[in-house]
Order: structure tokens, then sequence, then C-alpha cells
């Protein structure tokens, strides 16, 4: 297995439609669509070349807590116009595409969450959401 460009390009791509502005958010951002679960978007990492985001819904749980359902971690290449899953994770599972101070991604696990993030970008478009800029 290697890694697909082509895929990292559309889900740049695919992230634009729901977060057009993405470069010119700074904290966070957050869609509301009705009848669905927000999106919201946080800034994790900024830079003139590169984002760190998370993308995420909330559901609240019985307890009160707020369970992620799904948060995911992306790495966003802005001037190369590439964008990859890090990290997914909900209510029962956490998994990293990359291990701790390791250049080369676990194929298997980066492939399957990329595959995730690209059909649920193309899910959240047509539900409609758009993030707008965020503080």
């Amino acid at each position: 297995m290697k890694l697909d460009s082509q895929r990292t390009t559309r889900i740049y791509q695919k992230l634009l439609r729901v977060a057009p502005e993405l470069r010119q958010t700074m904290e966070h951002a957050k869609s509301k669509v009705s009848g669905l679960m927000d999106l919201n978007l946080d800034v994790l990492e900024h830079s003139q070349i590169y984002m760190r985001i998370a993308l995420s819904h909330y559901w609240l749980h019985p307890s009160g807590d707020m369970i992620p359902d799904p948060d995911m971690e992306i790495a966003v290449f802005l001037d190369d116009g590439l964008a990859e899953a890090l990290t997914y994770q909900d209510a029962f599972t956490y998994e990293a595409a990359y291990l701790d101070g390791v250049i080369l991604p676990i194929l298997e696990v980066h492939t399957r969450l990329n595959e995730f993030l690209e059909q649920w970008l193309d899910n959240l478009a047509e539900q409609g959401h758009v993030l707008p800029i965020g503080r």
C-alpha cells in the first residue's frame, strides 16, 4: 500500500465545500442545520501553510456528558491543497494514523480513516453544513 495523493487532494476540495473560508478560521466555527447534529471545527494549529483542525459532532449522553461521534483531527496543507486524517474517535474507539515521532503513517489505519473522512465530508455537504469564518 502507498499514500493516495489523489484522495488527499479530494479530501481538501471536499473540506473546502464544508469550510470555504478555512484559511481565515482562527479558533473555531460551528454549522447548524435544522434537525441534524451541529458540526464543530476547532483550529488546533495554524500557520501560513499548515493547519491542524478537529471536526466533530457531539451528542448529549444521559449522564449529561457531551460525547464525540465522530471527532477527527485533520492535517491541512494549505499551499499544496492536501488534507489527511490524523485521528478518529467516537464513544467507543480511538485510532491514530501516525505513531508519536514516526513520519510515515500506519497505512491500513491511514487508508481507513481517510476513506471515512472523504465519505463524511460528502455527507456533511449533502446535509447543507457550511462552516462560517470563526474567531
